[in-house]
């Protein structure tokens, strides 16, 4: 029998959101298909949510910017090629697809984490061969209840099965042995490796660091240097090295809500109204939650040049149930001094806002005065 210690599998629902759509909308089948914002002719705000694969050929990708998204819809038309269908989400769809996933997978098995409405950590028990079968079954029945396909990842930590689940794409199987794991990580471009962004990805090009072999090249020392406490973490993962656990019941870290605007705005009232209304929907979600108390609020400002600001206060006696009122005063005493000369002396306008909550706790017993 052939073992290969703790088996963890990561499980990601291939193009999600945009899937659901082609599956729920046939006539679509085929077609390029973005998820996300209105485009509005080009002149719409916001981001791709997702883009199926046969928009990723033309270069649409989730994250971007939705007038790009288009600009690259009408470049292809010009030469012949189906027009992108832009769609908004359906988050409840989604969200009902996701359980029932997550159902199915904890069938096959006692420890789950679901890290994303479309992404799963699982272990599995047995041999690699028992694992591999029980990973074909979850995948078809997958297929055979919600109509979708996914990519599974097999490998001996939380790392090396995200990535080969990202390899297998769409719709496949990877499995990476302990023995093999630092020489399956060491042909692949770094941007492969979670945790490296554009902005980490250009410091490391800077040192002529393309594939991940190349990071092994440099001491954990000289890695800290160019990117403080991540370049030892950067150290481990790239020798394959993963030590988190899969967390059956991870709690949320915070909770928020955020919008981009149809139109830059510097009109104080409606920002003002718009805050207060996410902080009730957060309010809502927290309740929800099961937490009963938080301590930390914050804030989100992008303005119309991009410019992005953040600021937070931390409680001494933590927010509860009662505290809405509050809640909303204090996020707007946060955001005022982005709306006057304190932080924004030039009076650029807002593009985007958003608020959010963390460092939750439960039955708290309040202090009196």
């Amino acid at each position: 029998m052939i073992d290969m210690g703790r088996i963890i599998a990561h499980l990601d629902m291939d193009a999600f959101f945009a899937s659901v759509e082609e599956r729920n909308r046939p006539h679509l089948k085929g077609l390029p298909i973005v998820v996300g914002s209105d485009p509005k002719d080009g002149q719409g705000r916001g981001v791709v949510s997702t883009a199926n694969y046969k928009a990723r050929e033309y270069g649409i990708h989730s994250a971007m910017p939705i007038t790009q998204a288009w600009r690259a819809s009408q470049a292809a038309r010009k030469q012949g090629k189906p027009e992108v269908v832009f769609l908004p989400p359906n988050f409840a769809a989604y969200s009902a697809i996701s359980a029932s996933v997550l159902a199915i997978i904890k069938k096959y098995s006692a420890l789950v984490e679901q890290a994303s409405v479309d992404e799963f950590y699982f272990e599995l028990k047995g041999s690699l061969p028992s694992a591999r079968k029980t990973a074909k079954k979850i995948k078809a029945e997958i297929k055979k209840k919600e109509k979708l396909t996914c990519s599974v990842g097999m490998g001996p930590n939380k790392l090396i099965a995200k990535i080969a689940a990202g390899i297998g794409k769409p719709d496949g199987l990877v499995i990476v042995r302990q023995n093999d794991a630092e020489k399956f990580l060491e042909p692949l471009a770094i941007r492969q490796l979670p945790g490296i962004g554009p902005k980490t990805a250009e410091i490391l090009h800077q040192k002529s660091i393309q594939t991940i072999v190349d990071i092994k090249k440099f001491s954990a020392t000289e890695l800290r240097a160019w990117l403080g406490k991540w370049g030892e973490d950067l150290y481990q993962k790239a020798r394959g090295i993963d030590i988190n656990p899969i967390e059956s019941e991870k709690p949320p870290k915070s909770i928020g809500q955020q919008n981009t605007f149809e139109q830059d705005t510097f009109n104080i009232v409606f920002l003002g109204d718009e805050l207060s209304t996410y902080c009730a929907q957060v309010f809502e979600r927290f309740k929800a939650s099961g937490f009963t108390h938080f301590k930390t609020l914050g804030i989100t400002v992008r303005f119309a040049d991009f410019t992005t600001f953040t600021a937070s206060k931390t409680f001494k006696q933590a927010l509860g149930y009662q505290d809405l009122r509050t809640f909303q005063f204090e996020a707007l005493k946060l955001l005022l001094p982005y709306l006057d000369r304190r932080k924004n002396p030039g009076g650029k306008l807002v593009r985007l806002l958003g608020v959010h909550i963390s460092h939750f706790s439960q039955n708290l017993e309040l202090t009196l005065f």
